[in-house]
């Protein structure tokens, strides 16, 4: 997300790129480009903005319009490469070209999309890496004008066609995501997206001054499908949720309605209200009386945000970067996951100064240019959405409320006692998947492997009967935690393999890591296993669980490098754990 802070200017991108220094420790990503046109000032810039956010980018370029004959062979270098992700960029004037030569523009849609999910398919069956699918620029040129969209079998017609099937093909299959080509050329103007000369001279995708925004976009979607996402975003409240100061211009005097710089900020509420929708998780930190803060959110008649919206409402005369602490230590997620809006510049300099891994962005003089600044930088990008997303703010909302219950208690057990936990292990199901995958996806911190199986994998473990692949869900008395926790297990002759742990940190210190590794133990003794065997595997984030098999008894047997280890505990030497809460379910 960091370099959508940068400059995004070709030559210097491809200046950097000519001298990266990436350190060994750097995420790898390995991505695979295949294209019916030129890709490799694509790959080069690539190559940078991953560098920029501190990941190395190993890249495949396969052979010119050779899309089909990489993914058809099973024994091509595509395959051999082993890519977490395949890019497949498809040129609309290759595109254009080949409905010239039609005989049938009745099918020609048919067709297209139909190559494209069969190529999929034929993927799938070889990797389960994911691909990324682009979508086709519409052409600038209309032979029929602005009655191009009434005729049927025109060319604006039929490309809008295509784009829409594919998206619909996409939500179907597991392990496709789009990228919407379209929409950045739109952006930018489609008619000056395409150079044509040097389409014609080199089969360049689009002008070079723009190659910096598609390799970004393209980027994106892999960091957001890496975990690499914004998780809350932090709002500050006078002249940035509203015009004027609540505390000196009192609630009819602050500018927030349907006129003038008023219904700018009504329009940024509404977007920032989107945001929550599909998981984004709200917070305030402000410089106000808590009286004065609140009193829009419940009162004023133009508020398109509410009280209920914000999981956790920071108002005081404290300096803000201690109130984003307090916000981050609440929500227990890291700091790189907040963005912080304010209109001051003092303030988004002092948290810069003070808390640089959270993302500032520069907010314009003029408030009706907000939200326009923010799209441009694109801060927001998911690779998942699921009904889970949609309680997230609700489920942080009850934490807060169990944080204040938490005080009421001087004994730990008889707090976790007081919360009536009701716990469920099962296997995967269909019905999880998607969640499964996003929790996969976007865990960090208590996460012992880090390995981001996408949807398809996960199918396949499903189906595996050499693997226990298990979920968690919580609950207590203030509500549903949802699925938090994924574990997988891995038959591997007298050992169990705890081959993936993670847990959403939401649960950290209710016991279940404890009730866990129990079910762990007791599983392998019914399996007749002589010891339980795990891996942690260091990266940037997960620090925390360092010491987890350690914690419970387990001996390092292995090194390997970058302080990757093998752990392993026999199951006779187990000691089970005291835990707090009813399993209601229980299928290990």
């Amino acid at each position: 997300m960091k370099h959508a802070m940068l400059t995004l200017d070709y030559f210097a991108l491809s200046k950097e790129a000519k001298a990266l220094k990436i350190s060994s420790a750097a995420k790898v990503i390995r991505i695979a480009l295949l294209a019916d046109c030129a890709t490799q000032h694509l790959a080069t810039i690539m190559r940078a903005i991953a560098a920029r956010n501190g990941v190395q980018a190993e890249l495949y370029e396969g052979n010119y319009d050779g899309v089909d004959l990489e993914i058809l062979d099973p024994n091509s270098a595509l395959y051999a490469f082993a890519p977490q992700y395949v890019v497949i960029l498809l040129s609309s004037e290759k595109l254009k070209a080949r409905l010239y030569a039609s005989g049938d523009r009745r099918t020609f849609a048919d067709e297209t999309v139909g190559r494209l999910e069969n190529l999929w398919g034929a993927f799938r069956a070889h990797s389960q890496a994911t691909i990324i699918q682009s979508t086709f620029v519409l052409p600038s040129e209309r032979a029929f004008g602005n009655y191009e969209l009434k005729v049927a079998d025109s060319v604006g017609s039929i490309f809008t066609e295509i784009n829409y099937r594919l998206a619909v093909k996409a939500r179907e299959t597991k392990n496709v995501l789009l990228n919407d080509v379209d929409f950045l050329a739109a952006a930018i103007g489609r008619a000056q997206w395409l150079d044509a000369r040097m389409w014609n001279m080199a089969k360049t995708p689009c002008r070079l001054e723009h190659v910096p925004l598609l390799a970004q976009s393209l980027l994106d979607t892999m960091f957001a499908a890496s975990g690499l996402i914004v998780k809350c975003v932090v709002l500050d409240l006078d002249n940035t949720l509203w015009g004027g100061v609540i505390g000196d211009d009192g609630l009819e005097g602050i500018a927030l309605g349907e006129f003038d710089e008023g219904e700018a900020f009504v329009g940024l509420q509404k977007f920032i209200r989107e945001l929550k929708r599909r998981g984004i998780i709200l917070a305030v930190v402000s410089k106000n009386e808590h009286a004065n803060a609140v009193l829009p959110f419940r009162e004023h008649p133009h508020m398109a945000l509410k009280e209920e919206d914000i999981s956790v409402f920071v108002a005081n005369w404290d300096n803000k970067a201690d109130n984003i602490r307090l916000i981050q230590k609440t929500l227990n997620i890291g700091f790189d996951s907040l963005v912080f809006l304010d209109d001051n510049p003092f303030e988004r300099n002092i948290v810069r100064e003070f808390l640089p891994e959270v993302v500032v962005p520069e907010l314009p003089e003029d408030p009706s240019l907000y939200l326009q600044s923010l799209a441009d930088l694109n801060l927001f990008e998911t690779a998942s959405f699921s009904e889970a997303d949609v309680q997230r703010a609700d489920q942080y909302r009850e934490e807060a409320q169990r944080e204040l219950t938490k005080t009421h208690f001087t004994d730990i057990n008889d707090y976790l006692t007081s919360l009536g936990m009701e716990i469920r292990l099962e296997r995967f199901n269909a019905f999880n998947l998607p969640r499964i995958a996003q929790l996969i996806q976007r865990s960090n911190q208590f996460n012992l492997m880090t390995r981001r199986y996408g949807e398809a994998a996960c199918e396949a473990m499903m189906k595996d009967p050499s693997l226990a692949p298990l979920t968690l869900r919580l609950a207590d008395k203030f509500g549903d935690y949802g699925l938090i926790s994924v574990v997988i297990l891995k038959h591997a002759g007298e050992a169990l393999e705890i081959d993936e742990y993670l847990m959403s940190c939401r649960v950290l210190q209710r016991g279940v890591e404890s009730f866990t590794i129990n079910n762990i133990f007791a599983y392998a003794a019914r399996l007749g296993a002589k010891r339980v065997t795990g891996h942690y595997l260091p990266t940037a984030k997960n620090d925390m669980v360092k010491g987890f098999f350690k914690s419970f008894g387990f001996e390092k047997v292995a090194e390997g490098d970058g302080g990757a280890s093998k752990w392993a505990l026999a199951v006779d030497d187990y000691r089970v754990r005291e835990t707090f809460m009813t399993p209601v379910v229980n299928e290990l």
